[in-house]
């Protein structure tokens, strides 16, 4: 089993301001190794990284996946992300990341239901129904519902089409049997690790070509393929 990440996040360029950074990472699940108790780390991982637009980046992106053939797609329902997987890979196993469904639930609830106590008992029957492959059972729970104040009811809409879009990547107690990850925590470290520890220092305006050349380096070192770049700059040289 291959898993299929991707995400992105926002620098601030010179010529176009907030600019879209997108990153894809691919590892196998035999390099997701425990370190400690209920700790794991992913020890070997290609990474790749664009600047641009979300076409850009999958041509990029589909050069390091293509050659698999077991692939679990996870991320946190951008429609961009799923298109591309339904166009491109259609046998590929596609799972909205677990935390972002129950991240939508919190924030309706925390509008909703004023009482903590029982915010959290509501919380906590939902989340296992969402573990038990009930998550329509969640949705309708919701539609049923009808929002306490403006921002409860908005909120109450927004989840509801959430679940609604991604009902089909929500079957998590089907995805944990089969062995696989149900969360997009790697793609998020990513982004740290690779892209927010270089680029969004403080005062910092990058050229866009400038910043898609760091990232490039990164994505490199953080491949373990640096040796790569060291025997391009011989090359040159």
């Amino acid at each position: 089993t291959v898993y299929v990440m991707t995400d992105g996040y926002m620098i601030f360029t010179r010529e176009e301001g907030w600019k879209e950074i997108k990153i894809g990472r691919v590892f196998a699940q035999k390099d997701c190794v425990e370190v400690q108790q209920k700790r794991n780390e992913i020890i070997k991982s290609q990474y790749v990284c664009h600047l641009g637009n979300a076409q850009e980046f999958q041509k990029k992106f589909e050069c390091y996946v293509d050659d698999y053939k077991k692939k679990v797609c996870i991320a946190d329902g951008a429609t961009y992300i799923w298109n591309w997987a339904d166009a491109t890979y259609p046998d590929m196993v596609q799972i909205l990341d677990y935390y972002h469904a129950v991240e939508k639930l919190s924030d309706y609830a925390k509008e909703q239901i004023q009482d903590t106590e029982q915010r959290k008992q509501w919380m906590d029957k939902q989340e296992k129904l969402l573990l038990d492959n009930e998550a329509a059972t969640v949705l309708k729970t919701i539609q049923k519902q009808q929002g306490l104040t403006p921002s409860a009811e908005k909120l109450r809409k927004v989840t509801i089409t959430y679940y609604e879009n991604n009902l089909k990547r929500m079957q998590y107690k089907t995805y944990k049997e089969a062995g696989y990850m149900i969360g997009s925590g790697p793609i998020e470290s990513a982004h740290r690790n690779i892209a927010q520890q270089r680029l969004k220092l403080s005062g910092q305006r990058w050229t866009i070509k400038g910043a898609q050349q760091i990232v490039n380096l990164r994505a490199y070192q953080k491949s373990n393929r640096w040796q790569e770049i060291v025997e391009i700059i011989k090359m040159a040289a």
